[in-house]
């Protein structure tokens, strides 16, 4: 299961981008996965969830955002998404081969909260 792994990966990119700002912490992270990037969303929520459970991201959450498939038809510049592997451009009716979403995997975004500062001495209610 390499979504192990991939999980893995966004953690360690997490930390890496979250160390940038001091004082805060990563709340939410998300993640663009393309439908043809061999990756089940489900198992690398699974993976994430097991991974940071306990860890000092214990609380973070994961936002997969799910990217189709896209075709640009050369013949009429037609960009179009592809459904049950009909890859004719519905404007003009060419077949497209050029594939140019859908593959994606990208870290879209970390979502991070700032500390709130307490002042030595005072009392929190």
């Amino acid at each position: 299961m390499h979504e192990m792994g991939i999980a893995n990966s966004i953690l360690e990119a997490v930390r890496a981008e979250s160390a940038r700002y001091p004082g805060s912490r990563p709340v939410k992270v998300g993640v663009r996965l393309g439908e043809l990037a061999a990756i089940d969303p489900d198992s690398l929520r699974f993976c994430f969830e097991a991974l940071v459970a306990g860890s000092d991201l214990d609380g973070l959450v994961l936002e997969i955002e799910e990217t189709r498939r896209k075709h640009h038809c050369r013949e009429c510049g037609t960009d179009f998404v592809v459904t049950q592997f009909n890859f004719e451009c519905p404007q003009c009716h060419a077949l497209s081969r050029d594939c140019i979403a859908g593959d994606e995997l990208e870290l879209s975004y970390v979502e991070v909260e700032e500390d709130e500062p307490v002042a030595l001495g005072t009392q929190n209610s």
